[in-house]
C-alpha cells in the first residue's frame, strides 16, 4: 500500500527533476562560440620577424605609419562552451557570443577547419595581389609580391593587404604614403577586381584595432551599424565599398583636402 506524500515532500520530489534539468542546461555544451578582441598586425611592417609585404621586380618604398589588419580570437571549434559560458559574457562590450557556424563551417573537424582557414588566406592573398597589381597598372610577370602573415587564417585581411602593397610600391602616387603617418587600421575581404565585402566580428575588431593606437578604422559599408555599436572613443570609422574609394578616402585624409565619410 502506497502512503500519501504531504504537499512539502510532493514540490520537493516534483522539483528534483526540475533542478537536475537545468544544472544539466548549465553545463551542457551549446553550439556557440565566444570571441574577443585578437591581434593585430602591420602589414607595412614585421611579424614575428618576417616582413608581411616583400616585393620583387619594382622599387620598394621606405613608409611611414601603420596599416594594421584587425582579427578577433574565438574559443576553439572543439571548446564545449555551456549555458554559463554564454550568460557570463553576454552582457560584456568586450566579448561576444557567436552561432558556432558564423565563426566556423560546421561539421568539420579542427584540422579540416584549419586546412580551410589557410586555403581561404592563400586565397584572400591572391586576390589582394591582384588587385593591387591591377590598380597600379603592373604586370604579375614583372612584379611578384610574396605575402607573409603567421596564424591568421581567413580571408578578412585582403582589404589591408591590398592596401599595404599599393603602399609599398607607390603610396599616394604623389611621394607620400597612404597613411600620412597615421596608423590606420580596418577589415574587409576583397576580390581581384577590388570589391570589399563584409566580414563579421567588426565591433571586436575596432576595440583590438583602438587598443594598438590606430586612430582611422576603414570597414565594410554593410557593416557600419555593427561596427559603430561598441566604437572606442577616438576611432573614426570610414566606410568603404571599393579599393578605389578607400584609397581616395585615405588620401583625402593625409591631404587634409576632399569629402570622406564617416558611419
Amino acid at each position: 500500500m502506497l502512503s500519501r506524500l504531504t504537499r512539502t515532500q510532493a514540490v520537493a520530489v516534483c522539483a528534483l527533476p526540475v533542478v537536475a534539468l537545468l544544472a544539466t542546461a548549465v553545463f551542457a555544451p551549446l553550439p556557440f562560440s565566444v570571441a574577443q578582441p585578437g591581434m593585430t598586425a602591420d602589414v607595412l611592417g614585421k611579424n614575428r620577424s618576417t616582413q608581411v609585404i616583400t616585393v620583387s621586380g619594382a622599387p620598394a618604398r621606405d613608409t611611414s605609419g601603420q596599416l594594421r589588419m584587425t582579427t578577433i580570437e574565438a574559443t576553439g571549434p572543439d571548446t564545449r562552451v555551456s549555458l554559463a559560458d554564454v550568460l557570463g559574457n553576454w552582457f560584456r562590450t568586450d566579448r561576444a557570443v557567436m552561432p558556432r557556424d558564423a565563426v566556423y563551417p560546421s561539421g568539420n573537424s579542427v584540422k579540416e577547419i584549419e586546412k580551410y582557414n589557410a586555403k581561404q588566406m592563400r586565397q584572400s592573398q591572391d586576390a589582394a595581389t591582384q588587385a593591387a597589381l591591377k590598380y597600379l597598372g603592373l604586370s604579375p610577370d614583372k612584379v611578384k609580391v610574396r605575402l607573409k602573415l603567421a596564424d591568421v587564417g581567413g580571408p578578412s585581411a585582403g582589404l589591408l593587404f591590398t592596401l599595404g602593397i599599393i603602399d609599398t610600391l607607390e603610396g599616394d602616387g604623389r611621394g607620400g604614403d597612404l597613411t600620412g603617418g597615421r596608423t590606420v587600421a580596418g577589415t574587409g575581404t576583397i576580390d581581384a577586381s577590388g570589391k570589399v565585402g563584409a566580414v563579421g566580428g567588426v565591433a571586436l575588431k575596432t576595440q583590438a584595432a583602438r587598443r594598438d593606437g590606430a586612430t582611422v578604422f576603414l570597414v565594410p559599408k554593410a557593416e557600419c551599424a555593427d561596427a559603430k555599436s561598441e566604437l572606442p572613443k577616438g576611432l573614426r570609422l570610414v566606410p568603404v565599398t571599393t579599393l578605389q574609394g578607400a584609397v581616395d578616402f585615405l588620401v583625402a585624409l593625409e591631404k587634409g583636402k576632399g569629402k570622406v565619410p564617416s558611419c
